[in-house]
Order: C-alpha cells, then structure tokens, then sequence
C-alpha cells in the first residue's frame, strides 16, 4: 500500500499523457504537493495504444501554438528525464486528392506559417521522391512539415512521470477515486479507496483527467463532461524488406494515416460512421484491453491502402488492433475549471490527438490554474462551451458516431453537423422551415443560416469558394441595407440579475458605465485583470434593482459562470432566462415604417432613441422593442414571451410585403456585422485581447470607479497600443475570407484574420485583424501596404480603422 498523504494543493485523476502532462507541468510551476492517482496503471486505458503521431499542422493559430509546444517537448524530454521517448522528427506529409483538400491543407499551411511552424507546399513529385512507396496516382497536392514526428506514447507518459516526480509529485498507481468532496459550491478533497484500504485526501484542486471515464467521474460532483468513447482502428503489419525511416503520411481523402516503425507499416484509420462504445459504462477491471476484431468495419479502409501503398498487398498482418478512444461533440477536447464547482479543472476528450495535444494542454492548463487566467485564447477547448443538454447519453452516442469521422473529414467553412440534430428549437422554427430555411447548429441551437428560393434544394453544398447560397445571402444582405430584413435570433443567451446590490456588482464587472436611466440600454466587456475581454454584451436597465443582459448563444455557459465566479457576498440573484423570450430582429431602413404598421406604439428618435427600449403592443400580443442593432441599419431587437413569438412573427410578415419584407439569417448577420466592423467574441475579441487594442475603448468608462481590468486599461493608456484592431477589404471581388487567413504587412506576415465574411454592399471580401503599432501613429498604421494570403496566393487589401460602412454611424440613429 503506498503511502498517500491527507493534503495536498492539487489532486489529479487518471495516469494516462493527459495526467502526467498536468502534474510534469504543474511542478514546473512550483507546485510540489501535487498528487496524481492512476485507478490501475499509468498509460492503460487509452494512452498506451495511441497510434503517437506528433503533427503540429492545426485549424486554428493557437491550436497549432499548442501542438508546436509538445512536439518541441517531446525532443527535449528524453534528455531531461532518461527515458526514451521513441520521439523521432521523421517529418509528415499530407496528400490531397481534390482541388478541395489542397485548398484546405495550403490554408493550414498558411496558418503554421504565421505561428513560426516549418511547413512548405510540394508537388506530387516531390512527395513520390520524399515517399517512393505512395502511389501518387490522383494527388493534385501535398503540404509537407518537417519537424513534424512520432513518438511511443506510453514512455512520453512515462517520461512527463518522471519529470513530475523529480519535481516533488506524488504518483501512485492502483488507486481509485471514489468521490470528489465539495463544500459551499468549490473542491475540498477527494476518498480512495486502494483494496481494502480507504481514505481522504484534502485538496485545494482536483483535475479530471480520467480520458474516457471522465463523464463518469464528473457526474459524480454534478460537473457535465460531454463525451463518449468510440472504437479505433489500427493495423500493423510483419516486417517488411527494405522499409526504411519514412515521413507519417496522411491521406485525409482516403480516411487513412500511415506509419513506418521498426520496419514495420501502421495503417489506422478515422472512417466516416463510427462504433460507439461502453454506452453501458465500462467495466471496473478494463485496463490494458483489447475491442473485438472487425474486418468488415476496416475492410474498405483497407482496400483503399492497399491500392495508395502497394506494398501492403503483400505483407502479413502483425496486429489487427481496436481500441477505444473518447470524442466529443464538436471534436475539441475539453480544458478549463467545470462552471459549475469552483476548483474542479479538467483536461480530457481528446479525439483521438491526445498525444500530439496533451504536451501543449498539461503546459496551457497548469498556467491557467497557476494564474487564475488562461495564458491565451483557449475558447476553442474551454469547458464552458458546453450544454447541460449534451450529457444525454443517447446525443452523444448519435454525434460520436460522427465526429471520429470528423476528424479527416473536409473542414469546410459553415460545415454543419449531420447527426443528434433539432434538440433545441426556436418557436418559430416550423416556419422559417416552411419558408425555405437551411439551419445551422450553435450550441445546440437550431438557427436559420439562410434562405432557400422557391425551387433551390435547402442544403449546403459546400466548398471552399462560393458554396450554393452565396446569391442567396447578397440578397438577403442587400435587403437589410436597402429595405427590411426580419432575422430570428432566439438563440440569444438572457440573463436577468436583480437584487439590492445589482448595480454595484455589475458595475465591478463591467467596463462601461450602468449607472443610467431604467430604459437605457447599455453595450459594455467584462473584463479580466489583463484588460482581456472576457463577455461581450447589452446591459438593459429594467429597474433600479434588476437588469437583462444578452450575451450569444454560445458563450451563456461562460458567462454565467463567469458572474457567478464574482458574485462573492452581493445580495444578487442571476437566472437564465434563454428559453422564456424569443428575439424577432426588425432591422433595414424601413424597419420603422413596417413596425408602426403593427403597433400603436411611438417608435420616433424623440420617443425610441438609439440605446434605449420601451414596451410595445404589436398585433395582439406584448413585446419589449430594444433599439439596437448588430448590422449596422435602423432596427429593433423585439423581445416577446416564447408563446406569443408565432403570432408576432405572423403580424410582421403579414404587414412586411409592401415595404420589401425579407427573411435574413445568420450568414447575414454575420456579413452585416463584418461590413460596420463589429467585433465578434471567440474571433476578432477573446480573453487574451486587449479592450483598448480591440478597438472597444469607447465603451470603457475609467472615471466610474473600480472595476475588474480597470489598473490594465490605465496601463495600456499610459504606455501606448501595442497592436490594434483594423477592418480590411480585398481589392480583388473574388476572393473569400473566413478566418485565420495570413495578414501580410508590407511583405511580412505579421497575424491572422480574426473573422471574414463576403460585404456585398462594400462589393469584395472583409476580414478583421490585429496589426502591430507599437510606437506608431494611425497614419503610420495606415500608410503600409496590406495583403491577406489565402492558400499560399497573397492579395492586396485596403485598411482602415474605422467601419467602412457608414463610418459615422448616422443609418442606425435615422
């Protein structure tokens, strides 16, 4: 029985990468009392059958950031701890056999590029010389990283073990965690139980980090951890003559990954429909253990290996593996502090790229617990973006079944999910569905992306050039600047906070001044101590005591939490109130004559002013009608009770056809919204940016008093922008911007677009983007020549750092 102490700072379950990467990370910190507690033995479960491919190419800049992190790791960990690490930079090589996927992988070579990753284009030339063994038939293109790798995943484990335990960590193996102990809402402990044996451990933190046992684990303190764990499949063949040191290959086309070990060939494989598996829990002794065998499932996989490696045709099969591996409902895995139990953290669901993550996470999670703020934008992982929905077991065996597959998928831009579809529905979901609606998906939210016309099929046909509803948008688009457009935006997060302390507290939380009229309406960030914006939202002013706040749909999990995380001894209630409201979006040039058709109301600049609301009849039902608006046009966010929205909708729609009335959706929200250069929270604004380099200072109110960031404003002011937030369009009317493009500063790629979308009133594509200014004035900013690479191709842009659309702002106050 190994000897476990009563305290400790922090508790982390489960020995798998994940675990030991958290504990090797903490004690790097300084964290000595740290103990890490394995259920059986350290890598079993998952980790030790990981296929170990280190590839650091990524959708996103800081994804990639953490996965060059483990690969820069993984060289140096043998060295500093002695244990071999079978770490070897072999390079990689992704093939692709569409003009689609070349496109796709030359944008993620674009995004390594901007992040300092060695990375370059090839020809299929070039990788038949590189790869001799590939039969190169069909290949229009390659990306190839050089330092890219693999590695033995159970002794990277074991190594980050050791570099733990020579810093001061406790790690002790056959020890289960029976219960996560909580007092007033935060983590006390943890009971064991080792055999016979029992006990406590008081913890200040507790990690779960328990891979796929981690939904278990967290229900068991009320904490929602969204995943299930799926069948893998993997074979590795007889020694072959001759084989030698080869790159890892990839051929996402075909669903397959290659890789040269021993002189040996690992094919694996992430197949379109997946198996679930343990949807009845799984067993207590399960450790180091093998899934049946299923040829059948691998044999099209394989069929196709066999023709793009030929060698395989005639090589024994050494191992047929299947193994389970935890996915989640989007395909990201899961870092942060649970929004529901203060001190309870967790790093786990990695999909399948656990080892290549798990060096970047451990290193991005201990800082974040170190700190008590993330060390960057971690938006993609955190926790908070789950539902309390996704713990259904049956979603999540329905979306798994996807997102396996997922993973080598064609990432295109808008692509929607196919499976566990529909669970949360606006009232007025029939009909948009009746009047042409595509639907996307948003945090589970069914929500109108755009407008199929009488005859056109209503589906995606996706693409990275113009997809099937891009002439579909620009008249929804055109609509809203010229007449009316009428957008369903019941997906908005709503939380009302009321109580005797309300304005005091959110005055603390909040950057801009609350301390305004009942009626007023308020756009403001929370703020982090760095000046990092945390929520992006309206406050409305319903009373002396209670206030309504709309943050997305997306980020009400976050922002909840985060009030909650402040609320300390305020006499102060927060609820969510999402589902009681409905939000019917009137906005155009017209939207005020329409909306006086409907109701008796007063809706004149006098009466209804720019910021502020008012109580409305419209048709026979009740409404509040904001005035506000996130495209840039004359409009009203109206706020009706969830049973009066289809009778709302209905009186609109009825009165709308003489003023040009058009049904818009979130596709055109967004290109509205992108053309007035209104930030985005989770692209253009996140934690690790700065409110006054966002370009947000105007609604940040230093002479107020205290508040949460407000020492780092003042600093930014004193000492100057180091950057800041400009708005571009590209010369050229073809080319299409998402996000994550290069931005090219007089020759040098200096960031990445934070959002784009296509401003079809601005006639070319617009994108959002930070550009270094430290010691220049906005004419210096201006005065550089400005390209965005797309694909390897580079494209001159007009700047500007004010909204190319109505820069005054003069159509919204008509």
């Amino acid at each position: 029985m190994a000897e476990l102490p009563a305290k400790a700072r922090a508790v982390i379950i489960g020995g798998g990468v994940s675990g030991c990467s958290v504990a090797y990370h903490l004690t790097k910190l300084g964290w000595t009392d740290v103990v890490l507690l394995e259920r059986k033995q350290l890598t079993s479960g998952t980790t030790w059958h990981a296929a170990g491919l280190i590839g650091q190419l990524r959708g996103s800049q800081n994804m990639t950031r953490l996965a060059k992190y483990s690969a820069d790791l993984y060289v140096k960990l043998e060295a500093e701890t002695g244990v071999a690490t079978g770490m070897r930079q072999v390079g990689s090589i992704t093939v692709a056999l569409t003009e689609e996927r070349k496109h796709e992988i030359y944008r993620q070579a674009t995004v390594a590029r901007a992040f300092d990753v060695d990375v370059r284009e090839i020809s299929p030339t070039e990788v038949k010389e590189m790869y001799p063994h590939l039969n190169t038939d069909g290949v229009v293109g390659a990306v190839h990283l050089p330092l890219d790798g693999q590695c033995d995943p159970a002794n990277i484990a074991m190594a980050l073990a050791k570099g733990a335990r020579q810093r001061g960590a406790k790690i002790v193996e056959g020890v289960k965690v029976t219960a996560v102990h909580q007092k007033d809402g935060r983590v006390t402990g943890v009971s064991w139980a080792q055999g016979e044996e029992q006990g406590t451990i008081e913890a200040d933190i507790v990690i779960n980090c328990a891979g796929m046992w981690a939904r278990e684990l967290g229900a068991m303190s009320g904490v929602n951890v969204p995943l299930h764990a799926c069948e893998h499949f993997y074979l590795i063949t007889e020694p072959i003559p001759g084989l030698t040191r080869l790159p890892v290959l990839r051929v996402p086309d075909e669903c397959a990954y290659y890789k040269e070990d021993a002189g040996k060939m690992m094919l694996g494989a992430f197949e379109p429909v997946a198996k679930p598996w343990g949807m009845d829990g799984i067993r207590e002794d399960f450790c180091f253990d093998q899934l049946p065998e299923d040829m059948d499932h691998f044999a099209p996989i394989l069929e196709m290996g066999v023709n793009r490696i030929p060698m395989l045709e005639t090589a024994g099969i050494h191992t047929f593996f299947n193994g389970p591996e935890s996915f989640t409902p989007d395909d990201r895995y899961y870092l942060g502090e649970a929004p529901e139990l203060s001190g309870y953290w967790m790093a786990t669901g990695y999909n399948s790229i656990g080892i290549v993550s798990s060096g970047g996470a451990g290193m991005a999670l201990a800082q974040w617990i170190n700190d008590g703020e993330a060390p960057f934008d971690l938006w993609e992982v955190d926790i908070r973006r789950t539902q309390p929905f996704q713990k259904n077991r049956s979603y999540l065996k329905a979306r798994v079944t996807e997102t396996l597959g997922l993973l080598y998928a064609d990432h295109f831009p808008y692509r929607q999910m196919a499976s566990a579809r529909g669970i949360r529905r606006s009232p007025l979901h029939e009909h948009l569905k009746a009047r042409g609606a595509v639907f996307g998906e948003v945090a589970g939210w069914e929500r109108a992306n755009w407008f199929a016309k009488p005859g056109q099929e209503p589906e995606y046909d996706y693409s990275w050039w113009r997809q099937n509803w891009f002439e579909n948008q620009r008249e929804e688009h055109l609509a809203v600047r010229g007449n009316v457009g009428l957008f369903d935006m019941t997906s908005f997060g709503k939380i009302r906070v009321e109580g005797r302390d309300a304005l005091a507290f959110l005055q603390r939380l909040c950057a801009n001044d609350l301390d305004v009229p009942a009626g007023r309406i308020v756009y403001t960030q929370m703020l982090n101590a760095k000046g990092g914006i945390e929520s992006d939202l309206t406050v409305t002013r319903l009373s002396e005591t209670a206030f309504f706040l709309v943050v997305p749909g997306a980020t009400l999990q976050r922002d909840l939490a985060w009030l909650r995380k402040h609320l300390g001894e305020a006499f102060v209630v927060i609820t969510d109130v999402t589902s009681a409201e409905s939000v019917l979006c009137l906005m155009g040039p017209k939207s005020r004559d329409l909306i006086q058709k409907v109701s008796p109301n007063d809706f004149s600049n006098e009466n209804n002013p720019f910021g502020t609301y008012q109580e409305i009849e419209i048709g026979m039902g009740l409404a509040r009608a904001h005035r506000v608006t996130y495209v840039g046009e004359l409009g009203w966010e109206l706020y009706v009770s969830t049973e009066q929205a289809a009778h709302v909708f209905e009186a609109i729609e009825a009165a709308g056809s003489e003023f040009g009335l058009k049904l818009c959706g979130l596709h055109t929200l967004d290109s509205c919204r992108i053309e007035k250069a209104f930030r985005h929270f989770g692209h253009d604004i996140t934690d690790e940016d700065h409110v006054l380099e966002a370009g947000l200072g105007f609604a940040v109110k230093t002479v107020k008093g205290d508040f949460l960031g407000r020492d780092a404003v003042l600093r930014k002011r004193d000492a100057g922008l180091s950057r800041r937030m400009l708005q571009f369009r590209l010369k050229d009317a073809e080319p299409l911007l998402f996000h994550n493009e290069a931005l090219v500063r007089d020759g040098k790629i200096v960031g990445t677009v934070t959002s784009g979308n296509y401003g079809h009133a601005l006639g070319g594509a617009i994108g959002m983007g930070y550009a270094p200014c430290a010691g220049e004035s906005e004419a210096d900013v201006l005065a550089s020549s400005y390209e965005i690479e797309i694909a390897g191709r580079r494209f001159a842009a007009e700047a500007s750092l004010r909204p190319m659309y109505d820069p005054k702002a003069e159509r919204v106050r008509m």
